[in-house]
């Protein structure tokens, strides 16, 4: 079960310059809807019963932009709206410094639009109850082929051993911080927030989502909205 005793802090992750969409500007800005791309996840989060505080961090030129947007559109759970850094992983730790002691942190993507208050329940409900991380993400679909820098095949995993990762990913709140404090410390670039609380020793579990929720790279992807 959920308890409301627990105090729980979504970061949305809306610093990228979005090169590989070639709009000209930022891809979470792009309108889906009538609403900023960013804003729909947003939604989510002020309307669950679960989330208590939003930190946004985002590039430091677009700073005033999001926080007027938050004003609009009545997301009156962002505590501070802070600066990206160079890789997502430096947003993140930047946005953890703002953090006020929360139990339980989960990591958004902000041009994955398609957040669901269920993915929210169910990854705190992991965290609280079984004391580890846990992470959206679904059973791969195609068969996987692990290559090496000439592009020969290595291996074939296992599909059924396999999961796409998405967001959110939900930890207990010291965990995730000290993970991201270690990482920087030792220079250590992961490709997602869960690797770097693997590498602590810390526990993953994947709560299933959705393939639907997609995170919006490339021109390809505005199809699926």
């Amino acid at each position: 079960m959920y308890s409301s005793n627990f105090k729980v802090t979504l970061i949305l992750a809306a610093a990228g310059v979005g090169k590989r969409m070639g709009l000209g500007y930022p891809k979470q800005f792009l309108e889906y809807k009538g609403k900023p791309l960013f804003i729909i996840p947003l939604k989510v989060a002020q309307k669950s019963d679960i989330v208590d505080d939003i930190i946004v961090v985002t590039n430091k030129e677009n700073i005033t932009l999001v926080e007027n947007y938050c004003k609009q559109y009545g997301i009156d759970k962002v505590i501070k709206v802070t600066e990206g850094g160079k890789e997502r992983q430096n947003s993140i730790y930047n946005a953890l410094k703002y953090d006020n002691k929360s139990d339980i942190i989960l990591v958004q993507d902000g041009v994955r639009p398609f957040l669901k208050e269920r993915y929210i329940e169910e990854c705190c409900k992991v965290v609280i109850n079984e004391r580890k991380g846990a992470v959206v993400g679904v059973q791969v679909k195609d068969t996987i082929k692990v290559v090496d820098e000439n592009f020969e095949v290595i291996s074939t995993p296992k599909r059924a051993d396999l999961i796409a990762v998405h967001t959110p990913q939900a930890f207990e709140g010291e965990l995730l911080k000290r993970a991201y404090e270690i990482a920087e410390s030792e220079n250590f670039l992961g490709t997602d927030d869960s690797s770097l609380v693997e590498r602590i020793g810390g526990k993953v579990k994947i709560v299933l989502g959705d393939y639907d929720n997609i995170k919006v790279t490339t021109q390809e992807d505005l199809k699926f909205l």
